[in-house]
Formats: structure tokens, C-alpha cells, sequence
């Protein structure tokens, strides 16, 4: 069993997500990279200052613009979209995903209303397979309410988007790009390379999800919740059938965490990495681009792994909650609040809003952890090149810094401009 420490875990898991020690890749070759390292790209329609995954992204990739992730995955074909934990996954991982697709449809297990769906909904599951076969492309607005049955369903108030939903969620369909953030949808064989389009042996498919879940946390656990494994079906088949052998194999190690209680899985092949980060080296394939995280801060999307769902707690000792979906009255801190990255630590959070009339970014609130960095030359200096960075990317031409207590701080990001 390997031990190292928290510092090496934090920094281990923030560097596999290429957080640290600064953004090392570049344009959209380099969000290509991103993604795969990623391993998921979270996919989120909510759009305040800007969509979840595109904040991601931003966090990662030099020269990131709000569009380039679909440019790579719907015109390039290297990724595809799927799930109930809707996700962008890397294309040639299809053939193993076409068998939780089948899992599913067949519903031996998974997400009991997709096969419910195809009982309550056939007739027009029928029409809109006859539909996408004589007319190429088709969205669910293409069907007006009037003409279709109202349903009642969390996946939509048509049948016709029930029907499409099912199409996609059973792989009979795919994502041929997005409108809107909406998905236009065609045949499979008409979107996914024809060499993808086959189902991996059980076997193979429940190896590769362990795998995957493992890379995805860096330091995992596997465990049986819908979170971690991301509606793909039931998790404990692939865990107690393959975790033994995959252990004696080496394809994932055990992981002592110096103060963490439980024991934690990594991929065998990033054994060297984790050695190197517990004897102080930086793996030279991470080397930032341009500035480090501690030179510029860099702000976390909502939905970041290394933050979400009460990760941020365990590696950072910062309690992090999205309070989006959260009564006006029960927010802490405010509605769509960011958490800041500040060399391997996550230091302070802020709220704003982009002011789209007057392409205003305005910060709503500034919370730090320690009050000590409201006075730290070096921190506020890194944050205004966060914000410089942040402003560009959202493509505001001015920002309002006056919500911010600390004068040094609020000083030094009102002179933020494009």
C-alpha cells in the first residue's frame, strides 16, 4: 500500500484535473486534452455568468472561449454526450458505454423510468425513430405541444421528448450538435464513427468503469451512489467481481491518505506521479504555460469535481455548497458562488453576475478564509490577474469591484479591464 500526504493528495488530484501547478494546455487541441484528462466534462444548461462546464474549462485551457467544447465534440466527433449525469465522454470510449446503454434499455438495473418509458411511450417512440430515419436531424421543438401528449415526466412535457430522450438515452440515437444548449438528435450510425459502434464484453466494460471512476476522483473510493457513478448502472456488479482482481493485477493500488480514515484507489499507472509528489517533484508534464495557480488565481466552476459535493471539504477543509437551487433566504454566500484557487489551497469564494446591458461583470461579494489575505500584497496581485483573465473570458469591458470589503483587494480588482 502506498502512504503519502494531504499536501501531495491535494496536489495530486488538483494536477491530474490540470488545476495545478498552473493551466498547461492551450486553444482547442488543448481543450481536447482537457477533456480527456478530465475524463467527464459535466455538462450544465444554466447560464448566469457562464455555463459550469465553459467555467471548467476556463480554469484549465489557455485561450478557452465558451465555444470551442463543442466545436471538438459535435464537429470534431472526439466526444459525445450522454447520460443522466449528463456528461461529455471521449468517443472512443463509446463501445463501453453501448453496454450500459443496453443494461438500461434491457432494465436489469439502472434508471428504472427509461425502461418504464418504453412501455408508457412506444407509439411515439416508434414515430420518432420513423422520423429521424426519413428526415435526418430533428429536436424536440420541432413538434408544437398541440400535436403531440402532455406528460407529466421530469425529462420533458411532450411524448415526442420522452420518445427522443429514450432514443438517446438507449443508444439508438446521438447528440448531433446543440441549439441553445438544446440537443438536435440523429441516428447513431449517422453521428458516432462506424468503428465505435459496437458493445465491449461485460467484462471489459465493468474493468473499464472502475478505471474510469478512479481516474475521474484521482483518489477514489468505490462506492454505491448515483454521484459517483454516474447513472451507468449498478455499480457493486463491477465492484465485487473486479475490484480483487484488478488490485492483484495492478491496475488500481490502495492509497493511504496521511489523516484520512478510509483507504483510497488510484490507477497503477500513476503510482510514479504520486511518489514523485511525496518527494516534493512536480511531474514535468505539468508545467504551466504561462503563470502558476500561485501568480494567478484561478476561480472553480460550480460543478468542479475536485470541489462539488462536499469534496472541497475533505481536500480543502472548505465547506463549499452550490446554493443555486437554494431559497433566496438560505444562501450563505450568494447565488452562483465561485471558489478561488490559490496555489494548492482554495483561499477565499466570490458572487457576481454579468450585466449583459451595460457588459458590466459585477462582483456581488468577496468571502475570504483567512482575513490575513485581505492584506496580502502577493494574493491580491494574483487575484487581479485572475480576474484579468476572467473579465476577457466572460468578454465584459468593465467590471464593478465595490462589494468587495478589503480596500487592498477591492483596489486592486477595480482596475481590472479588458
Amino acid at each position: 500500500m502506498l502512504t503519502i500526504d494531504i499536501e501531495s493528495a491535494r496536489r495530486f488530484i488538483l494536477g491530474k484535473q490540470g488545476l495545478w501547478p498552473g493551466r498547461h494546455w492551450r486553444g482547442l487541441k488543448g481543450t481536447e486534452q482537457a477533456m480527456h484528462a478530465m475524463e467527464y466534462l459535466q455538462l450544465d444548461p444554466l447560464q448566469i455568468i457562464a455555463r459550469s462546464h465553459d467555467i471548467a474549462l476556463h480554469s484549465r485551457v489557455l485561450d478557452y472561449k465558451p465555444e470551442i467544447w463543442e466545436r471538438v465534440t459535435y464537429e470534431q466527433r472526439k466526444f459525445f454526450d450522454w447520460g443522466g449525469w449528463l456528461a461529455a465522454r471521449p468517443m472512443e470510449e463509446l463501445p463501453y458505454w453501448r453496454v450500459v446503454m443496453r443494461r438500461e434499455r434491457d432494465g436489469g438495473y439502472g434508471d428504472s423510468r427509461i425502461h418504464r418509458m418504453a412501455r408508457e411511450h412506444a407509439d411515439a417512440i416508434a414515430e420518432m425513430r420513423t422520423i429521424l430515419r426519413e428526415r435526418g436531424t430533428v429536436s424536440n421543438r420541432d413538434f408544437e405541444m398541440a400535436t403531440r401528449t402532455r406528460t407529466q415526466s421530469y425529462r420533458g412535457r411532450k411524448d415526442s421528448a420522452l420518445a427522443l430522450y429514450y432514443l438517446w438515452r438507449t443508444g439508438e440515437v446521438m447528440t448531433h450538435h446543440r441549439e441553445g444548449f438544446e440537443r438536435v438528435y440523429d441516428l447513431t450510425e449517422r453521428v458516432a464513427p462506424a468503428k465505435f459502434i459496437y458493445e465491449s464484453s461485460d467484462e471489459e466494460t465493468d474493468r473499464f468503469l472502475v478505471k474510469k471512476e478512479v481516474s475521474f476522483s484521482g483518489l477514489g473510493l468505490i462506492k454505491r451512489t448515483s454521484d459517483s457513478y454516474h447513472g451507468r448502472g449498478e455499480p457493486d456488479r463491477a465492484a465485487k467481481k473486479m475490484l480483487g482482481a484488478m488490485l492483484a493485477d495492478g491496475e488500481i493500488v490502495e492509497v493511504k491518505v496521511d489523516g484520512w480514515k478510509v483507504v483510497h484507489y488510484a490507477l497503477g499507472s500513476d503510482v510514479k506521479v504520486l511518489r514523485d509528489l511525496n518527494a516534493g517533484r512536480v511531474p514535468k508534464a505539468w508545467t504551466p504555460l504561462e503563470t502558476t495557480t500561485t501568480e494567478e488565481v484561478a476561480f472553480l466552476a460550480p460543478l468542479d469535481h475536485v470541489s462539488a459535493r462536499g469534496r472541497a471539504k475533505v481536500l480543502f477543509g472548505f465547506d463549499y455548497v452550490w446554493e443555486v437551487y437554494k431559497p433566496a433566504h438560505q444562501r450563505k454566500f450568494g447565488y452562483y458562488t465561485l471558489p478561488i484557487l490559490w496555489g494548492d489551497r482554495l483561499v477565499a469564494r466570490f458572487d457576481s453576475k454579468l450585466d449583459r446591458t451595460t457588459n458590466a461583470f459585477i462582483i456581488l461579494g468577496l468571502w475570504l478564509e483567512d482575513k490575513v489575505l485581505g492584506k496580502d500584497e502577493a494574493f491580491a496581485e494574483a487575484l487581479a490577474r485572475g480576474l484579468v483573465r476572467f473579465v476577457a473570458f466572460l468578454g465584459a469591458s468593465k467590471i464593478d469591484a465595490k462589494a468587495i470589503a478589503e480596500p487592498l483587494l477591492r483596489r486592486q480588482a477595480g482596475k481590472v479591464i479588458r
